[in-house]
Order: C-alpha cells, then structure tokens, then sequence
C-alpha cells in the first residue's frame, strides 16, 4: 500500500501554544459518555504538531494530520488553519 493510497487521520483543535520555532500544541477535546452514569465528559489531548512556517497563534482553530515520527513526540503537521483568533 502506497503512501498515496492510504488514508490520514484528521482531527481539529485549538492552538494554545506557539512558543516552540516550527511547533504548536494543539489541544484536542472530545465528548465520551461516561459508562455508569450516561452523562457527558469533556477529555482532552495536547498534541505537537509542525507548523513549517510558524503561521499558527495562540487560539487559531486548526485542522492537523498524522506523519511519519519528527521528533520525540511530534508525529502531527499542520494541515490548515480553519479560523484564525480574533487580534486584541
């Protein structure tokens, strides 16, 4: 199976830090259903993921992809910035 053909994961999240050259963090929130109660429980992951060119701030909405490994813990890259954060 080729690189082409196979398909990545996608996920979207909220940067919340920019402070690395070339790497955000990425926070991921998801809504899973607690197994006794039925009630809703917001989980959340921090992923890092490469931004090539250092595009993304703190509060842009973006869409992220699975790579091969580039370091430690980064195996995400940027993919696009959906929305960017309102400037104060």
């Amino acid at each position: 199976m080729s690189e082409e053909t196979k398909l990545k994961r996608t996920l979207v999240g909220e940067v919340v830090s920019n402070r690395m050259d070339k790497t955000i963090a990425v926070l991921i929130e998801r809504r899973v259903e607690h197994p006794l109660y039925r009630k809703y429980v917001r989980k959340s992951t921090k992923l890092l993921a490469h931004d090539e060119n250092n595009e993304c701030n703190p509060g842009d909405k973006v869409a992220i992809e699975e790579c091969r490994p580039i370091s430690k813990r980064k195996a995400w890259k940027l993919q696009r910035v959906i929305e960017r954060a309102a400037q104060v």
